[in-house]
């Protein structure tokens, strides 16, 4: 099998309540509309499925060269300091042909800074 795609995991928490998840879905399928070709899928830590390395596998077995992992948190702290660096260099030993990589909280973009204080302000007015 040649590898070639590239594909995106947003990553999530995870929550007991199945609408906790609806804002995530939505993101995915903005992203969606704006490349249709991609291949984005959801992932969550807990209480919620699918997990990070089902969505790995089945990504590498359609034939994703690269996945990145992007975390929807706000902030770094222990689960993206901690676990998922052990979870994402076990997945790479796992899967050596396909580059995994982990970015930062999504939360510590620019842009999404900039987007919730701008939402924030408009509160004010």
């Amino acid at each position: 099998m040649r590898l070639r795609r590239r594909g995106l995991v947003l990553l999530g928490h995870g929550a007991r309540d199945p609408e906790w998840a609806e804002p995530l879905r939505d993101v995915r399928r903005r992203i969606q509309a704006q490349i249709p070709t991609a291949r984005i899928e959801l992932a969550f830590l807990e209480f919620m499925e699918p997990d990070l390395e089902a969505v790995v596998t089945a990504l590498v077995a359609e034939g994703c060269a690269s996945i990145t992992v992007l975390p929807m948190f706000i902030a770094q702290g222990g689960h993206l300091k901690r676990d998922l660096p052990v979870t994402v260099a076990h997945l790479q030993a796992v899967h050596p042909c396909t580059v995994i990589e982990l970015g930062s909280a999504i939360g510590t973009a620019e842009p999404v800074l900039a987007a919730m204080a701008d939402y924030a302000g408009q509160l004010l007015d």
